[in-house]
């Protein structure tokens, strides 16, 4: 009764692409990173603020506590929430070495054209953006445009983005997420037993797809490191990379998301009460 046809490889654009066709009615459904999310439901975006989810398990804390508040977000914005996935561990990837936040001051950093984080961090540690879609940056990286990329292992591969990078931080600073989303029109369109089945199947999906993720994510680390990729040791310069993250969430809370939102997510990744 419910079929569905997948449009994969950036073949539908970037993940403004997606949301303005769903808005539009050109599309159903689509999954995308937090970025995609925040044009939806802005205050979401405070899931990949600096800082405040840097492991699976603080990830996993967030998502048991907090996915009803973020459900009956979307649903307002009128979208469903199907479920949510993970991406891998964000690293800064580069054709120099990136081991301090002044580091990039010299540097031409890409910032997708939608991420208001990244490009806030850029300014507190005083180097300037260079704004591409996700489509834009491989060709960035030939031309020179860019030589600094957040990214995963696994996006970096999948995007041959490492092709022209030399450099990758050790440490991770948080994990990539992202989540599908269904036009709340289309999806109470199906009956309610069709809409348990769907959501319970995406969920499922969901769950055996974030462990092949992150499973894929530590062996392209490893593929990396092998295809002559090195190491940058971040861990020294720790501190600065904590202030300019405290400073970029200080400039966000109140702009992007609330301070209650911020206090309350913190504390579900911590697994403690407010």
């Amino acid at each position: 009764r419910v079929e569905l046809r997948y449009y994969s490889g950036g073949s539908q654009g970037d993940e403004r692409d997606f949301i303005r066709k769903m808005r539009a009615g050109q599309m159903d459904a689509a999954g995308v990173t937090t970025i995609g999310l925040g044009i939806v439901v802005r205050p979401v975006l405070v899931l990949s603020a600096p800082g405040v989810i840097e492991t699976y398990e603080e990830l996993g804390r967030v998502r048991a506590k907090m996915n009803a508040r973020f459900e009956q977000m979307f649903e307002d914005a009128g979208f469903v929430l199907l479920n949510w996935s993970d991406a891998g561990k964000g690293r800064i990837m580069s054709t120099i070495p990136i081991a301090k936040p002044a580091d990039l001051k010299t540097a031409r950093p890409w910032a997708w054209k939608d991420d208001p984080l990244f490009s806030e961090f850029l300014k507190v540690v005083g180097a300037n953006p260079v704004r591409l879609g996700v489509t834009e940056v491989y060709a960035g990286l030939q031309t020179k445009m860019v030589d600094v990329v957040p990214a995963s292992p696994i996006a970096a591969l999948a995007l041959q983005w490492f092709t022209k990078l030399k450099y990758m931080s050790d440490e991770s600073f948080g994990i990539i997420l992202g989540a599908s989303l269904i036009k709340k029109d289309n999806f109470d369109q199906l009956s309610p037993e069709d809409q348990k089945v769907l959501k319970e199947t995406a969920r499922r999906a969901a769950a055996a797809l974030d462990k092949v993720v992150r499973r894929d994510d530590a062996k392209a680390y490893d593929i990396l490191l092998e295809r002559g990729i090195e190491l940058v040791d971040t861990s020294p310069y720790r501190e600065q990379w904590n202030r300019a993250s405290d400073e970029t969430i200080d400039r966000l809370t109140g702009r992007i998301f609330s301070k209650s939102l911020l206090a309350d997510v913190r504390a579900a990744a911590k697994g403690t009460d407010r």
